[in-house]
């Protein structure tokens, strides 16, 4: 056991003796270059989940790129990208490329004195993001901003230029490792996600019982289908209607308020919803949220994202639904809640809304294109048999798919913790 001693930085604790405490600018130096002249196009983006990459290969979050490349900074290899606006979630990485950045980065080089690893992993400690916290500016919580002067003049726990490489060796491996079974497990949920759609399709297509004639459905995505079942268009199942549009004065409290989140992430709408809206007696009957009722999102960024359906199997009293939401309401019990639930959130009917829809900034479902949906109608002995079916294979898919969230989960604590343990001295690498 080495030496320790009192660091008197809260985040850090106990360091060893040997060790020193440093200002991070006497680790980094701020390069300010500007893109103007244009020097380069290649624009860069940062995540708190793959560091510094190729805007393009970024995917769909976050700001979209300027137009005006003069606008941007220079980064350059082998020097430290930080965003102001999420330091405190750990959007700090190592480029690995020359290119231009958005003004609201800051990118550093090291002096002699640092690893420029050894403080990358400073910036990952949860305690240190913390403690940047309460020099950031801002409303939101996730985008406070701290300026390059502030930052700098934070104590860090500093080793020998030395133990730092070493530091930094271990963690680079011990931390590839951890990500590598953190993408493997990644990588197994969306396949099993993938597996429950089509369970989910081929079941509310094809139906489950074996050795069946077979009829053309006269809809190209769907081909064949039983051939007792029926097929209508969802203007003749209910009535659409869009949610209620209020400005932001009336949220927050009142009564209960369903959500665009709501329907997006659950297949069954929660009985339970955190939403509240200052809504009058008429609003509550116009919006109603009641036993059936199948909800749509309307509109969204993407439009992967439009369409997704939510299923109502208990009424929410005095309850109302937003705008960005289309309630169709079942004329009569044609179909079975618990069918309606799987449908609707079939590739199928995923495929059609994409065929379909044209989009411009945002894309929007309007009630003609959903009201023209098809609905495949088996009998409603048929339809709980479906329904029975689904719920017991998409629980089990569930659950496995739980179980590897939760190893994530467990992966990533760790390898937070070995970062703090190392980087603070409370492990040391021999």
């Amino acid at each position: 056991m080495r030496e320790m001693k009192n660091s008197g930085v809260q985040w850090i604790g106990a360091m060893p003796a040997n060790w020193q405490l440093s200002r991070l600018v006497w680790c980094l130096n701020e390069i300010k270059e500007k893109n103007d002249p244009i020097k380069t196009t290649n624009v860069l983006s940062l995540t708190n989940k793959l560091g510094v990459v190729p805007y393009e290969e970024k995917g769909n979050q976050g700001n979209k790129a300027k137009e005006d490349y003069s606008q941007y900074g220079l980064a350059f290899e082998n020097t430290l990208v930080i965003n102001s606006m999420n330091v405190l979630i750990g959007s700090v990485g190592i480029s690995k490329y020359y290119g231009c950045v958005s003004p609201v980065y800051y990118v550093y080089t090291n002096t002699d004195k640092a690893d420029l690893r050894y403080i990358n992993y400073i910036f990952q400690n949860v305690g240190f993001q913390k403690e940047l916290r309460k020099y950031a500016n801002g409303i939101l919580e996730i985008r406070m901003r701290i300026s390059s002067h502030d930052m700098l003049r934070r104590m860090i726990p500093l080793p020998q230029i030395d133990e730092q490489h070493r530091i930094s060796d271990f963690l680079d491996a011990e931390c590839a490792r951890i990500d590598s079974v953190i993408d493997q497990t990644r990588a197994s949920i969306e396949e099993y996600k993938k597996l429950k759609q089509s369970v989910i399709t081929q079941a509310v297509t094809k139906g489950i019982r074996p050795n069946r004639k077979m009829k053309d459905s006269g809809i190209e995505w769907i081909g064949e289908i039983p051939e007792e079942w029926n097929v209508c268009k969802l203007r003749h199942i209910g009535y659409a209607q869009n949610g209620i549009s209020k400005s932001g004065d009336f949220f927050g409290e009142g009564y209960p308020f369903v959500s665009y989140g709501d329907v997006y992430r659950n297949i069954s709408l929660p009985q339970d919803v955190k939403g509240l809206v200052r809504s009058s007696a008429g609003e509550q009957d116009l919006y109603s949220v009641k036993l059936g009722d199948i909800f749509f999102t309307r509109t969204s960024e993407t439009i992967e994202e439009v369409g997704l359906s939510s299923v109502c199997e208990h009424t929410i009293p005095n309850a109302t639904f937003a705008g960005f939401l289309i309630r169709v309401r079942p004329y009569d019990d044609t179909l079975d809640i618990g069918y309606s639930k799987y449908y609707f959130r079939s590739n199928h009917h995923r495929y059609y809304l994409v065929k379909q829809m044209n989009l411009v900034t945002r894309a929007s479902l309007g009630q003609p294109l959903l009201k023209g949906m098809h609905v495949l109608v088996p009998s409603k002995e048929e339809q709980r048999e479906i329904a029975a079916y689904l719920d017991k294979k998409c629980a089990e898919m569930d659950r496995i798919v739980q179980t590897k969230e939760v190893l994530i989960s467990e992966l990533e604590c760790y390898k937070r913790s070995l970062i703090y343990e190392y980087v603070t001295g409370k492990k040391e690498v021999v």
